[in-house]
């Protein structure tokens, strides 16, 4: 007799029955995080981000050579998502490249710099909002140096780094203040402040003679007012440096680093700017850099006509720390790494009058 022998199911509890009863139905909802808490997350899952990567990623300190590039070739991809109130960090594989999900299932690889600016642009997004108003100064301190050359060519001289002071009308109502160590002091926007009528009869408001605000003359209201889209960002910044020379892209993250150097930018404009410069081509990585005034970090960097532009990193806080311009081609300027310009950002703060000094915090 042909006999078909089949598995025998156990006896099953009235509980076991309930629990698949239960994984039939849809799971409940899921609140999402207040602010705070929000807050507290990313700043954990950064902190956590950094020291995943003392082990190899993009925070691990390698021996010299100095730099170590890794050149972008695709597209921005986005690593840093809001789901539900939760954030999902992209972390970098043991290689250093990095993927991200497809459609389709498969992983395709994630340019290194875009993680980078993706963190970058996460920490400035939880920075904390200036506070001025239109009638004050954004003053900037900063050490800088840059190389000098003689008229009749041969080595670029470095000197030593000195102290950098600006102070810029918040609105550009008023003329701002320049004060390099060594040097006399500099008006900036000296052909103001005029009187603009906006009709007959009307009361003269206060105003410059030049074109208004814009990406190569921004005031802190201009940039406050940029907007936080990255592509309408980028857009505007690549149409407002239109005709400038050195190719599209290079204007386009030069333009931004100027504003990271010399503005105050709200956090949300500021996570903006690092994510603008993550779909510019050709951005990459420098696992070690330093700015003027010694502090070490992780750069962001593009190299166009013969020389590369940095900008350096806290490593733990991703705070944009300086600049740096180092020579990519031997030249009459001297060889391949030679630094040309360097700088480093101390203070940003909001004063009465140019010239001011902020007012020290105490703890």
């Amino acid at each position: 007799m042909n006999i078909t022998s089949r598995r025998r199911t156990p006896h099953r509890s009235e509980d076991a029955e309930r629990f698949d009863l239960a994984a039939l139905l849809p799971p409940p909802p899921v609140p999402g995080l207040d602010p705070d808490r929000e807050r507290l997350l990313k700043v954990a899952l950064l902190r956590k981000a950094t020291s995943a990567e003392s082990t190899g990623g993009l925070g691990s300190r390698v021996p010299r050579p100095r730099r170590r590039l890794v050149r972008v070739m695709v597209p921005a991809v986005a690593c840093a998502l809001a789901v539900g109130g939760v954030v999902v960090v992209n972390l970098p594989d043991t290689s250093g490249r990095g993927s991200g999900a497809v459609a389709d299932g498969r992983t395709r690889s994630v340019p290194e710099a875009v993680q980078l600016l993706d963190r970058i642009a996460l920490a400035a997004g939880d920075g904390k909002q200036p506070s001025v108003r239109a009638d004050q100064f954004v003053y900037i301190e900063s050490r800088v140096a840059y190389a000098g050359q003689s008229a009749w060519g041969g080595p670029v001289t470095m000197p030593p780094a000195h102290t950098r002071q600006v102070w810029l009308a918040a609105d550009g109502s008023r003329p701002g203040l320049l004060r390099e160590e060594g040097e006399p002091d500099s008006l900036l926007g000296a052909d103001g402040p005029v009187g603009h009528l906006d009709g007959r009869g009307a009361t003269p408001r206060p105003g410059t003679l030049d074109g208004g605000p814009s990406i190569d003359n921004p005031t802190h209201e201009y940039v406050a007012s940029l907007p936080t889209d990255p592509d309408a960002l980028l857009k505007l910044i690549r149409d407002e440096t239109r005709g400038e020379g050195r190719g599209a892209d290079q204007r386009a993250f030069t333009a931004i680093g100027d504003l990271l150097a010399e503005t105050w930018a709200p956090p949300k404009v500021g996570a903006a700017l690092y994510k603008a410069a993550a779909k510019i081509p050709g951005v990459t990585v420098v696992r070690a850099a330093t700015d003027a005034s010694g502090r070490e970090g992780v750069a962001v960097a593009r190299t166009a006509h013969g020389q590369q532009t940095q900008w350096v990193f806290d490593r733990t806080t991703y705070a944009f720390l300086g600049e740096r311009t180092v020579l990519t081609e031997a030249g009459d300027a001297g060889p391949a790494g030679t630094v040309v310009g360097t700088s480093a950002v101390l203070a940003k703060a909001a004063v009465d009058r140019a010239g001011d000094k902020p007012v020290p915090t105490t703890a």
